[in-house]
């Protein structure tokens, strides 16, 4: 389907009235060009308005009064909600409270990341890479003795920092039955990981989900890798669905669709590989492979390129049709 086509159809749907309503909710990401309020009363309403069944959200205030109008209207809309907050660093108060104020607020499990940029970008040298490992690993150690005080779920993000080789030891070393693991189904493509072999090793430990499809191309220096609408990509989303639902029946889904250009992952450049001393050619031989194999289904939209109100068009066309895909192609209904 072309992008006007797309656009067209998902026009169409609006004008019907509500949409079809999934189980699977939304990530604070899923619209970084309409910039909705994401707070977690906001959000959640902003979610229920395009049919998600609950939404990835921050807390900003801890007034009782406040988490409890939270706790109610979650009720309402019959939507889950969980929080997203940075693990502890030098406090574990700050931490602790906004953890107290989730389960208030009817949340049901929380949401954290180690790194908030890509690794390959993030970092110069070796001697980098080792001091964020131990200090991730110290905060680590602080947000697993919190969690299994207040035996409240923590689900940490594989967010382009460690390879499947790392991520699992580092979940079995401070992990628990309230500490595992955010899946994000993507990300790890951009550290030459494959889908369904992240799907298989992480789905025991997995606490909630950033579901989304992705679409590569080749570039001079190593490939594209794009967000695209769920079914648009060349993820097999019911096998990946399938192996993590069988390990963890209970868990949630958030769609994690960024409109954005596409990422440059520069893995044939000498930089790439600074961090990487345990890898060998096999895995940089084997996501060639799989981008040559799956070129896109339609180009690469960049959406710097489109006026304002179509690239607004475009993100909420991508949301409205992976929700649609992931109630009547995926079961999460």
């Amino acid at each position: 389907m072309t992008r006007r086509g797309f656009l067209a159809t998902a026009a169409a749907a609006a004008a019907q009235g509500p949409p079809a309503r999934s189980t699977m909710g939304l990530s604070p990401d899923c619209f970084v060009i309409a910039r909705p309020p994401r707070t977690a009363l906001e959000y959640m309403q902003y979610g229920y308005e395009r049919g998600a069944g609950g939404v990835q959200a921050p807390l900003t205030s801890f007034e009782p009064e406040h988490l409890k109008q939270i706790r109610q209207r979650l009720d309402q809309l019959g939507m889950y909600l969980e929080i997203t907050l940075p693990l502890p660093k030098d406090d574990d108060a700050a931490f602790e409270q906004t953890l107290r104020a989730a389960r208030e607020a009817g949340a049901s499990c929380l949401r954290s990341v180690c790194l908030g940029g890509r690794r390959y970008e993030t970092f110069s040298t070796l001697d980098e890479w080792k001091a964020f490992v131990a200090q991730s690993h110290a905060r680590l150690e602080r947000a697993a003795r919190i969690v299994e005080k207040h035996r409240f779920p923590l689900g940490l993000e594989n967010h382009k920092d460690w390879t499947i080789e790392e991520m699992v030891p580092l979940v079995k070393r401070f992990g628990s039955e309230y500490l595992g693991v955010c899946i994000d189904w993507g990300n790890n493509v951009a550290l030459l990981d494959d889908p369904i072999e992240l799907a298989e090793a992480l789905a025991p430990f997995v606490i909630n989900n950033h579901i989304k499809d992705m679409a590569v191309e080749e570039y001079a220096d190593g490939f594209l890798l794009a967000e695209v609408a769920l079914g648009q990509g060349f993820f097999d989303l019911k096998r990946m669905l399938a192996i993590i639902q069988k390990a963890r029946p209970k868990t949630s889904f958030s769609l994690d669709m960024l409109t954005r250009d596409p990422l440059r992952v520069p893995c044939l450049t000498d930089k790439y590989w600074v961090t990487f001393t345990e890898r060998n050619g096999k895995y940089l031989a084997r996501m060639l492979r799989l981008v040559r194999e799956n070129k896109p289904r339609q180009p690469l939209v960049y959406v710097t390129k489109l006026d304002q109100q179509a690239a607004l068009e475009f993100e909420q066309a991508n949301v409205r049709e992976s929700i649609r895909y992931a109630r009547d192609e995926l079961g999460l209904r």
